[in-house]
């Protein structure tokens, strides 16, 4: 069959489509995966076909009059590829449209802001879009979910905040790049302290060079909560924990003057290999992220900036997989990698959702129920 892939996010966003993508490809279906041209290059090299077709979202909101027009682009593309089944970024809410028009199922796939939103909150402005576009309007605000959908966490430690019907849990494979390896020197570092991993995602270091004033942020915010400040923080903080410590900047300039020996700087890791060996993750609290500590049962200590982080921090701490750091200051830092680190029922609480985790359907067990949703144009078999 084939099967349509929308995603207008994040360069996560689309790395946590990746893997089903390639799935659905190599169980035999054709895959067509439409993004904004920025997001081509996550798909090269894969058995599926790439479109850089769609607008970039930029700073307007999903729900805006941006949506219509990229309802506009995307539905002459689905018409042409005839798709039996849509599969969706989170918040990418022209793929569920384009499903409305054409009557097929359409799905989202977890990611950040699309685990958190209310569904409630958007009926109005997604009903100003649909009048837009020549669809029915609707009084349910779940008419966006009318399949179900996918996540990749366990039923009891969903970071879904407005739960709904037919949602069926898969295990997303460790590794999206099955190439990656880590650098010999990973191998030679000390053994008798416990291995912290940090990192600040994807997104943010993008904004490293951004002017606050020209997007109507709050300078006061801007200085606490920009990419070099928070790095630095962290970078601090961990040179006063008892650790070793393996920092990725994404390319985030550092003082040096901030780092001590025991804190190893790096642009980027490969992150789900490198988790294999921690015992502690020190994050901005991004979905995907979280989701790589479960599966390596490995506990958090989350120092949100913005979108779905707070939430996912608070979600973490009420979980008992980590601690939410409460301020970008390195005082504070040090002490929440040192609460998680010397109470090990944190690290006994990611263990047992580690366990949960590996316990859930493959992602070959969600391509057959991708197949049957389609065959039978039904929901998901889910909670």
């Amino acid at each position: 069959m084939r099967i349509l892939c929308t995603v207008t996010g994040k360069p996560s966003h689309a790395r946590a489509m990746l893997p089903l993508a390639r799935a659905c490809a190599e169980a035999g279906h054709e895959v067509l995966v439409v993004v904004p041209p920025e997001l081509t290059h996550v798909f090269a090299h894969e058995p599926v076909s790439v479109l850089g077709a769609l607008p970039a979202p930029g700073s307007s909101s999903r729900v805006g009059p941006k949506l219509a027009d990229t309802f506009r682009a995307l539905l002459p593309v689905a018409r042409d590829f005839g798709p039996a089944l849509i599969l969706r970024d989170g918040t990418e809410f022209a793929a569920s449209f384009v499903g409305e028009e054409l009557g097929v199922p359409h799905l989202p796939v977890p990611s950040g802001s699309g685990n958190v939103f209310d569904p409630a909150l958007v009926l109005a402005p997604l009903n100003e879009r649909r009048a837009e576009v020549g669809l029915p309007t609707t009084d349910d605000p779940h008419a966006i979910f009318r399949y179900g959908r996918l996540d990749c966490m366990p039923p009891d430690h969903s970071f879904i905040a407005n739960p709904t019907p037919h949602t069926f849990a898969y295990r997303q494979p460790a590794t999206v790049d099955r190439a990656e390896r880590l650098p010999g020197w990973v191998a030679q570092l000390p053994t008798d302290k416990p291995l912290v991993v940090a990192a600040i995602g994807t997104a943010l270091p993008q904004f490293k060079d951004l002017r606050p004033q020209d997007h109507n942020i709050p300078l006061d915010r801007w200085a606490k909560y920009n990419p070099t400040t928070l790095l630095n923080a962290m970078v601090a903080g961990l040179s006063r924990v008892d650790c070793v410590a393996v920092v990725a900047t994404g390319g985030v300039p550092v003082e040096q003057e901030r780092v001590a020996g025991n804190v190893h700087l790096v642009e980027s890791f490969a992150q789900p290999l490198l988790l294999q060996c921690a015992q502690l993750m020190l994050t901005h609290g991004g979905y995907n992220s979280i989701r790589e500590c479960v599966g390596a049962g490995v506990p958090m200590a989350v120092l949100p900036v913005f979108g779905d982080q707070p939430q996912n921090a608070d979600r973490v701490e009420e979980l008992g997989l980590g601690t939410r750091v409460r301020d970008v200051d390195a005082a504070e830092i040090a002490k929440g990698c040192e609460q998680v680190l010397q109470d090990p029922e944190f690290t006994r609480r990611a263990r047992s959702a580690q366990r949960r985790m590996l316990a859930l359907p493959s992602v070959a067990d969600a391509v057959a129920e991708l197949e049957r949703v389609a065959a039978e144009r039904s929901p998901l078999r889910g909670a």
